[in-house]
């Protein structure tokens, strides 16, 4: 009889959590994906809506750029390039074949405009410049893409260019793809050339070329604010795009499609879904002061304190997110403090169980009172 008991409780524990499950690749299921790989995901959280194959090593060529996107980014917020940083380019990056906006070689482009033309049009030309100009040679900045995408956890990628021109142990999957997008999507500079629909790149010889985004979606999906195509005989067409809609901002993968038209379709079709059955719940935001505490033998009174970072969750429509924030607390400040001092947690739990704990800090430093600073303050209210 215990037995029996037993074996009948653990049946009931597995079969909820099957159905728990199953109500979600259910209505996954439904949507019907016929290419080799895709992902849907949510910005904020992270979570996986959607997937196929995802984490299948595929080659996805001109997404590639992706993360030369990203560390081109980088650069521009660390203070080493600005738009206006004019860069010498190469014979080698100019003879770059496939999708290209035909620059010049020994003259100078700006960063502004090589960035632009890889963002826009997919330029190979202006992919490997900036790769040259940044690392020294493209095989240079090649090491440090693999570097970058081990320090994001993308553990089914790596790179052999900068460009995704075809080679041979050049592969990635639409997991990894949403990350590194979704790291390009924090940055207002890729925001400002990812949603241009059509525009022009002027030579230093006075020559135009016409840049077309190749990313159609820009146009003609409501809310798509950037992206990156990719398409060789390899590969087949690709896609990885970012869309918006109210508080929501999703990511949708799609690699090896058949044709172009299908993966833009496909890519449609998953945002459709993720609009339409889930939601966004903020349950810290990083942004918004927790409370303002009074400051001990410090030279202000109060200060706002914050979550060092925020913590997002996606739902199902409907559904009640179940999560809970403790605040751990002290009641006064100490002085002196520096900048992101941490001072109390937040822990967040869901139903009983604690899901993460997140450092609550000060933004400002705050010197300690002097004796002089004491002096003043008693004479002050006396």
């Amino acid at each position: 009889m215990k037995r029996f008991l037993i074996f009948s409780m653990l049946f009931i524990i597995l079969a909820t959590t099957c159905i728990t499950n199953m109500a979600f690749t259910c209505n996954a299921a439904e949507i019907d994906i016929t290419s080799k790989s895709a992902a849907l995901v949510d910005y904020s959280s992270g979570e996986i809506l959607f997937e196929k194959n995802a984490t299948e090593h595929l080659p996805i060529a001109s997404m590639v750029k992706m993360m030369t996107i990203l560390l081109t980014l980088e650069e521009f917020e660390k203070g080493n390039l600005s738009e206006n940083t004019m860069i010498t380019t190469s014979e080698n990056a100019s003879g770059m074949g496939g999708s290209q906006v035909f620059i010049d070689p020994y003259v100078e482009y700006s960063a502004g405009d090589l960035l632009k033309s890889v963002i826009v049009a997919s330029g190979n030309d202006a992919s490997v410049a900036l790769a040259e100009h940044i690392s020294g040679s493209e095989q240079t900045f090649v090491k440090r893409m693999n570097d970058k995408a081990k320090e994001l956890g993308m553990n089914d990628t790596n790179y052999v260019n900068c460009t995704g021109l075809p080679a041979p142990e050049q592969y990635s999957c639409a997991k990894d793809c949403a990350i590194v997008l979704k790291q390009v999507c924090g940055y207002e500079l890729y925001h400002k050339y990812s949603t241009i629909w059509m525009d022009e790149l002027i030579h230093p010889s006075g020559r135009k070329t016409e840049l077309v985004n190749t990313n159609r979606l820009v146009r003609y999906y409501e809310g798509c604010e950037g992206g990156k195509t990719g398409s060789t005989n390899e590969a087949g067409c690709c896609l990885s795009a970012s869309a918006k809609r109210g508080g929501m901002r999703l990511i949708s993968v799609i690699i090896g499609a058949n044709n172009s038209q299908t993966r833009f379709n496909e890519c449609s079709k998953l945002f459709n879904y993720g609009f339409a059955n889930f939601e966004n719940h903020t349950i810290l935001d990083n942004n918004i002061s927790l409370s303002n505490l009074p400051v001990n033998k410090g030279k202000i009174e109060n200060v706002e304190v914050y979550a060092s970072e925020g913590y997002s969750v996606v739902t199902r429509k409907g559904d009640e997110n179940g999560y809970n924030v403790e605040y751990q607390l002290p009641k006064k400040v100490n002085a002196p403090t520096k900048e992101g001092e941490v001072v109390g947690k937040a822990i967040i739990s869901k139903d009983g169980q604690v899901m993460q704990e997140i450092d609550i800090i000060v933004k400002i430093a705050i010197d300690k009172l002097s004796y002089i600073d004491c002096a003043k303050k008693i004479i002050s209210k006396w």
